[in-house]
């Protein structure tokens, strides 16, 4: 359905559209990361430009997400600080897509008319034309669709890392769970068909990709719409035998789905690595059952256990909600009972958030903020206590870490470089001589080895020498790129535009 809705504050354009520049800023999850890769892509395939760090773009997109009630807060505090920007620059377009956008519509462009464009989760491939249309007509442009258009890794991509990248098994959740709001914004699961998710895979391996993260709301439900409950294992053998691929991660698993076939093929290929990143969200029984997870604390810790037997190297993650309506302290100390049993490398954890629209939201018996607050400082307490043991547990280790660009903030005071071992822990690394002089030659993109010398709760450091210093495709890619920007062509030949796009995968 699309809705016009007049917007004064619509004017001509900056220019000609092929030199107008663009910014986008992405909120949520990694779904929303991928679909920022893809908006990009789409914006620079009909000629728009990535604005300079600290300038004025033409197009400001914003990518929103609904899981959290601040969120919303987020937007609008956006928007406004936009509002002064784009009465400064006549023909200045703001356009606002993701899952908030999905969920209030029109609503957005009534509370904030200098808005242009709004775009839902369906139809991001829309963007373009929309921004068009609402420059020719003077007019904002909400266009909202109930169903999936195009599937997002069938889209141009603009993809931030040389060597890693996001490949989308499924979108859509078929769950229920009382506190999430997703479904109604993605609606229910469609998935993909496994040739053409390894055709993505193998396109991205021959432009110099060695990590991909098979990507889904429930990542391991995969094959539910085809009807094979195996078919998530079997996707993770068969990247195993991509030539050149070297890591194979995903995100995120549910423990209802997770299948013991799932375990073996991570523990047998060779390039799927030892980290887990999987939910719990409480570890009490009773709130996962208000909750609607449709498993138990004990289902939980099998599935832990059975990982650190496969693969006694295991890195394991989580999502942890405090204060969910209703909980007593009896449930919070079993979330603590089985965050001490399971020994997280990290946990991501959150406050209780109310959201409009969810069953939890109207359920008896909110717990007061002062004591979500107490019990969500005791567990991230315990939570870095736990990680940071199994932190230092690995000083003294051997680790190979794949370069990155811009993950430690520190690197230029510290005179170091970073990067993710395998397990998925940050590295931070020097090369073992001040002034940086070991990091010349190594590339965002490279493979290191080093000995890890310091432990933190959130981090790795080796201040050693580097053991090893493997020079990729992806690290070519990457200083290319500092040359200037390139063209890449799709599988048929045809130039792109893209800076490091996906090549176009056709059946």
């Amino acid at each position: 359905m699309t809705h016009r809705i007049e917007s004064p504050a619509s004017g001509a354009a900056v220019g000609d559209p092929g030199t107008r520049t663009y910014e986008l800023r992405t909120f949520g999850c990694q779904m929303n990361v991928h679909d920022s890769e893809r908006l990009s892509g789409l914006l620079e395939d009909a000629g728009y430009v990535r604005a300079p760090a600290g300038a004025a773009a033409d197009v400001v997109v914003l990518n929103t997400c609904a899981v959290r009630e601040n969120a919303d807060n987020k937007l609008y505090g956006n928007l406004g600080h936009l509002a002064p920007a784009k009465a400064r620059r006549p023909g200045m377009q703001i356009a606002v897509g993701g899952c908030l956008a999905q969920k209030d519509k029109g609503e957005i462009v009534r509370r904030a008319p200098w808005v242009d464009v709004v775009f839902g989760t369906h139809n991001i491939g829309s963007l373009p034309a929309l921004l068009e249309r609402s420059r020719v007509l003077g007019e904002a442009q909400v266009e909202i669709k109930d169903y999936l258009e195009t599937f997002p890794s069938t889209l141009p991509s603009r993809r931030e890392s040389p060597a890693a990248a996001w490949v989308a098994v499924s979108v859509g959740c078929n769950n229920t769970c009382t506190f999430c709001i997703v479904p109604a914004l993605r609606g229910r699961e469609k998935d993909r068909r496994p040739g053409d998710i390894l055709a993505e895979v193998e396109a991205l391996v021959a432009e110099g990709v060695l990590e991909v993260t098979l990507l889904g709301q429930n990542v391991n439900a995969y094959g539910v719409e085809f009807g094979d409950r195996f078919a998530f294992g079997k996707l993770l053998r068969s990247c195993g035998e991509i030539e050149g691929l070297e890591r194979v991660r995903f995100t995120s698993p549910h423990p209802r789905d997770f299948t013991d076939d799932v375990i073996a093929a991570m523990a047998q290929t060779p390039n799927v690595m030892h980290q887990l990143h999987m939910p719990l969200q409480s570890g009490s029984d009773r709130v996962l059952k208000a909750m609607r997870r449709s498993y138990r604390q004990a289902r939980y810790l099998d599935i832990v256990a059975k990982v650190r037997q496969a693969m006694p190297d295991a890195a394991i993650t989580t999502d942890i909600i405090v204060g969910f309506p209703g909980e007593t302290e009896e449930d919070f100390e079993e979330t603590l009972n089985v965050v001490r049993e399971a020994r997280f490398s990290a946990a991501f954890t959150f406050q209780y958030s109310k959201r409009p629209g969810t069953p939890a939201a109207t359920l008896p018996d909110q717990v007061p903020k002062r004591v979500v607050q107490a019990r969500y400082e005791r567990l991230v307490e315990l939570v870095e206590e736990l990680a940071w043991a199994e932190n230092r547990a690995l000083v003294g280790r051997q680790v190979e870490v794949l370069v990155s660009e811009g993950e430690g903030r520190k690197d230029a005071a510290t005179e170091r470089m970073s990067g993710r071992a395998r397990d998925n822990r940050l590295v931070h690394f020097s090369g073992g001589r001040p002034g940086g002089a070991a990091l010349a030659g190594v590339r965002p993109g490279d493979l290191v080895t080093v000995e890890v010398t310091y432990a933190a709760p959130h981090h790795l450091v080796a201040d050693g020498p580097l053991l090893d210093v493997r020079r990729t495709r992806a690290g070519d890619l990457w200083a290319a790129r500092q040359a200037g920007p390139t063209q890449t062509a799709d599988v048929s030949g045809t130039p792109s535009g893209v800076l490091l796009g996906m090549p176009a995968v056709r059946r």
